[in-house]
């Protein structure tokens, strides 16, 4: 079975070799690159918490940060092993990998906040908790032919969006609801949700999908 991998290229790796330790047929065919909106300082002295809602994010973070870090909470296990990777510890993980997740796990009062994320995440956080925003990096489009297959995997709702654009029917498993509600609104066919937002969720859904289609 042929899996397409729409990751940006510096992040595809792990998800292609998963896929292929599992007997898939795992081709590459990123439809969206980040990058920095600027080289500035992330300053985060005085606040009480920093959140960060994706990998880029906290790569973003870790890189830029000034002043003593705060408590620090991510939106999932691939963010955590991010902000992980560059010696960040993380307080709060929630139970549901989404800005809904953290709203209902972020002690109360939640004192001073600032949410890192992309320029065009979704503001829930800074709206409800309320939380100052400050947009870190921003998504690209890429037009690429989208490769033969017989699945996509989808990573984040701006990849959903892009490879719509692209006009593949292929069936889609995404890596989570926000993906699969912006996939379904740009006319996808999703056919599963990874149970755990990161490459092994991922990997098992398709697998899952590969054994049922099967049958």
């Amino acid at each position: 079975m042929r899996v397409v991998v729409t990751r940006p290229q510096a992040q595809a790796e792990p998800l292609l070799n998963a896929l292929r330790a599992e007997g898939f047929e795992a081709v590459a065919c990123p439809v969206i690159e980040t990058e920095a909106i600027d080289d500035g300082p992330i300053d985060v002295s005085g606040y009480d918490w920093v959140i960060v809602t994706s990998a880029n994010g906290a790569v973003e973070l870790a890189a830029r940060h000034r002043g003593e870090l705060p408590r620090v909470a991510a939106v999932g296990e691939a963010t955590a092993a991010a902000l992980a990777a560059d010696g960040i510890a993380v307080d709060l993980i929630p139970s549901l990998a989404s800005q809904e997740g953290l709203l209902a796990e972020l002690p109360r009062p939640v004192g001073r906040a600032l949410f890192v994320g992309a320029e065009r995440a979704r503001r829930l956080l800074a709206d409800e908790l309320p939380a100052d925003f400050r947009a870190v990096y921003r998504t690209v489009e890429l037009v690429l032919p989208p490769p033969d297959g017989d699945l996509v995997l989808l990573a984040s709702p701006s990849a959903a969006d892009a490879w719509a654009k692209l006009g593949s029917t292929l069936p889609a498993i995404t890596i989570g609801p926000q993906t699969t509600a912006a996939a379904r609104a740009a006319g996808l066919t999703v056919v599963a949700e990874a149970v755990t937002q990161d490459v092994a969720g991922l990997v098992d859904s398709a697998a899952l999908w590969r054994a049922s289609s099967h049958s």
